[in-house]
């Protein structure tokens, strides 16, 4: 409300009242001084039928807009961040594939069992005969003798197919070492064998035993 139409408004209740207090004064003075009563009547009804109408307000001009005022653009409206939404990855199909078969090799069969290698029919057999005729007192040893060691040896002897001598094994021992080593070095060197022979007429290793020799010395 503007302060005109406050001033007009405060003006008007200002002259109401001093209209109703001239009508109250006027009565006193009228009971006063006794008049009648239609006079007080017709005041009453005077007072009642007057009314202050108050005069509604001017209508508010709007503000002179302003004057060179730049003509600033609205800011641009940015539009919201686009929002991407993964979908889900499909699903993923299981396929349950049925198990290889099992590869059972075929068995072979069996190779057959070798042959049975050739049987001996025929063994070694030594040239010169009796193998103590190998032997003689000058075959002594020096050591054995100065100890006056004696004994009898006797030696499994392995024969090649070519009739030689080839391991010389003691089963027998003198309990002397020289005569032992004596024993064995003599047969290697000196027996000579006719070779043995399988069942197919090819000559083939052997063992055989010698027979006890004895060493003594001679008084």
């Amino acid at each position: 409300m503007s302060y005109a139409q406050k001033k007009q408004l405060s003006g008007n209740r200002t002259f109401a009242i001093i209209m109703v207090a001239i009508l109250q004064l006027g009565l006193g003075y009228a009971i006063v001084t006794g008049l009648a009563y239609n006079v007080i009547k017709k005041a009453a009804q005077d007072l009642k039928t007057f009314d202050v109408e108050e005069q509604p307000p001017p209508p508010e001009e709007p503000p002179p807009p302003p004057k060179d005022m730049p003509k600033v653009p609205p800011p641009p409206v940015t539009p919201p961040p686009l929002v991407r939404m993964e979908a889900p990855p499909p699903p993923i199909a299981t396929v349950t594939a049925p198990p290889p078969p099992v590869y059972i090799p075929p068995v072979a069969p069996a190779p057959p069992p070798p042959p049975p290698p050739p049987r001996k029919v025929q063994s070694a057999q030594s040239a010169k005969g009796d193998l103590r005729s190998l032997f003689s007192p000058d075959d002594y040893p020096a050591a054995a003798s100065a100890a006056e060691a004696q004994g009898t040896a006797q030696a499994t002897l392995t024969i090649g197919p070519d009739g030689r001598v080839t391991g010389c094994n003691l089963v027998r021992s003198t309990g002397n070492g020289a005569l032992d080593s004596a024993t064995c070095n003599i047969l290697r060197r000196r027996a000579k064998f006719t070779p043995a022979r399988d069942s197919n007429g090819n000559a083939t290793s052997d063992t055989i035993t010698t027979p006890p020799i004895v060493w003594r010395l001679e008084g």
